[in-house]
């Protein structure tokens, strides 16, 4: 399915639970000042433009990967409930809200038919079989997503000095940092039955970063151009160029200690092995996720 987010509503969610689902979440969209934004300040800006466009598709199409992870997790009720009547509300809020600043700054940018387009090619990736072999090794390399959306939301907030999307990024990387925290302890409590060794661990951590190098962005980014220039044909050196583009705004405000302290932790790694890897892990974060 895809998701179901009106144009001029604060509904993210819908059925019988959105009412609820809305109260439980930590900030509302009805808390952003939208019409305070300072369009002059941050419409110039092409490479923030490509970079929350993208953002905003991705987080809108989370309720079918949201759906697959819940039906994936189905024998933990306390998991898949919360995937279900939780992540998901939170993550579509911050496609909803997202959105909104993107159409109040650029408005002859059509959102909602390149995200049409872009749907029909993210929804392939959504699937369970690319999830991984065991309940423990994915919620570990949900932890790997989770600290990337937190690096990047992070990143977009020091990457502007406009107020209001400053203000919408530091809550949408709260939400995210929050997401971690849930995602880490349901990799313990899975973990404790698996008892997975580290190498195992680190083996999904590393997929998953890999995993997440490009192929979200360069959908996006994809279908953003097509908007923009009318066409289905987009050559893919335009996407990667761009994407590197792009990617030089993240790379140059990566907050690389939280970064790089989220991906650890799922290791428990003693002191001294952590110091031992922290060099050499840096520049895998850097490789994968930033060119």
């Amino acid at each position: 399915m895809t998701a179901s987010i009106p144009a001029n509503s604060d509904e993210s969610v819908t059925g019988p639970a959105a009412g609820d689902a809305r109260k439980r979440m930590p900030w509302s969209i009805g808390e952003i000042d939208f019409a305070a934004i300072d369009v002059a300040r941050v419409r110039p800006d092409r490479e923030l433009f490509y970079l929350l466009v993208s953002a905003s598709f991705v987080e809108s199409g989370s309720d079918t990967y949201a759906g697959n992870l819940a039906t994936y997790y189905a024998a933990n009720p306390e998991a898949s409930g919360w995937l279900a009547e939780h992540w998901e509300a939170e993550e579509l809020q911050h496609g909803l809200a997202l959105r909104r600043y993107v159409e109040h700054v650029w408005p002859e940018f059509d959102w909602e038919r390149g995200y049409a387009r872009f749907f029909e090619e993210y929804r392939h990736t959504c699937s369970v079989d690319n999830f991984e072999p065991s309940e423990a090794l994915e919620m570990a390399a949900r932890c790997v997503v989770e600290t990337g959306t937190a690096a990047l939301y992070r990143s977009l907030e020091q990457a502007s000095d406009e107020p209001v999307l400053r203000d919408l990024t530091r809550r949408i990387a709260n939400d995210e940092v929050r997401h971690y925290k849930h995602f880490y302890r349901y990799f313990n409590t899975f973990n404790g039955v698996e008892r997975l060794g580290r190498w195992r661990v680190l083996g999904a951590l590393v997929r998953r970063l890999l995993e997440i190098k490009n192929e979200d962005a360069e959908i996006a980014l994809r279908n953003v151009l097509r908007i923009e220039r009318g066409t289905e044909d987009i050559p893919q050196k335009d996407v990667r160029r761009l994407n590197s583009r792009v990617s030089a705004v993240i790379r140059r405000n990566l907050p690389i200690e939280m970064t790089v302290k989220m991906l650890l932790r799922p290791l428990d790694l003693h002191a001294g092995v952590e110091r031992a890897i922290r060099k050499p892990l840096v520049a895998l974060v850097s490789r994968a996720v930033l060119h």
